[in-house]
């Protein structure tokens, strides 16, 4: 059998898995989470998708979460969408259960590294990776090494004070069930008919995306952003704006060497956890 790794993206409603093998994500398998079920239910879900994939000769398991990690222990310190996955000492179950290295991550996080070991971010050594869904994400590659900082929290600009909330509540699908009572997907269809208020939530989405890539300017000076999650293929219709917004940064040369692109990837999440086992000890943890 030939050397894979197995990579997992565990999120509130599904667990999706995927084997590297000589640099190709393959056998993608997917079952939904039990997000309502005990610790010890959800626990016994994870290691039971795990054993479908023992016919390879894994050699170590990555896995992305959506909430923090003590990556350096490997425990899940917490899960909006899973209440019952608290303070969960994943790494320990299994690498007890399967006797096999396993490093955990956020998910962003995750999405980052992916972009950078496998996607469109591979020619940058300082690239930043937001996923835009149903909240938004950020993951750090400083150097060409991923920065999770303390607990896997670095990048989480979503909790950043921007208005009267935070930039999650405009920069994700959130603002388009605000303040305008739909999702991406339908407005976009609406918008490429030309209805003039979808045209105009996706301007409005552009310019708020802008004002926090600026915050992100200011704080990194990334030569790329790489967009991810499912509103990026909505990116013609906010990319003016986005721009426009772009352009009031007070450092114009670094702009000049600013690129903002689309991961062309549509399991980056697996690929990131993948990469979590070829680089982790490559990650600036502090």
């Amino acid at each position: 059998m030939e050397k894979a790794i197995l990579g997992l993206d565990i999120g509130g409603t599904g667990i999706k898995g995927g084997v590297l093998i000589n640099g190709h994500l393959e056998d993608i398998r997917s079952i939904a989470t039990p997000a309502k079920e005990s610790k010890a239910f959800i626990l016994e879900t994870i290691a039971e998708f795990i054993e479908t994939y023992l016919d390879y000769d894994l050699v170590g398991i990555g896995v992305g979460i959506p909430g923090l990690v003590d990556v350096r222990e490997g425990i899940v310190l917490g899960l909006s969408n899973i209440p019952a996955f608290q303070h969960v000492e994943l790494k320990k179950f299994l690498t007890e259960r399967f006797s096999k290295p396993v490093f955990i991550n956020n998910d962003a996080n995750c999405f980052a590294s992916g972009v950078h070991k496998f996607g469109v971010g591979r020619k940058f050594n300082h690239l930043v990776g937001l996923t835009l869904g149903t909240g938004i994400g950020g993951g750090i590659v400083i150097n060409g090494h991923l920065y999770s900082g303390v607990n896997s929290a670095a990048g989480e600009w979503c909790s950043a004070n921007y208005l009267d909330h935070n930039f999650e509540h405009y920069c994700s699908g959130k603002f388009f069930d605000k303040y305008y009572r739909s999702k991406p997907k339908a407005l976009a269809k609406l918008a490429l008919a030309g209805d003039p208020t979808a045209i105009r939530a996706f301007d409005e989405f552009g310019h708020h995306l802008g004002e926090l890539i600026k915050h992100i300017l200011y704080s990194l000076a990334p030569e790329a952003i790489i967009l991810g999650g499912s509103i990026r293929k909505t990116y013609p219709l906010f990319k003016k704006s986005l721009w426009k917004s772009v352009s009031t940064f007070n450092y114009p040369t670094v702009i000049e060497r600013f690129e903002i692109l689309l991961s062309e990837m549509d399991e980056t999440a697996i690929h990131g956890a993948v990469a979590l086992v070829e680089l982790e000890n490559e990650i600036v943890s502090n």
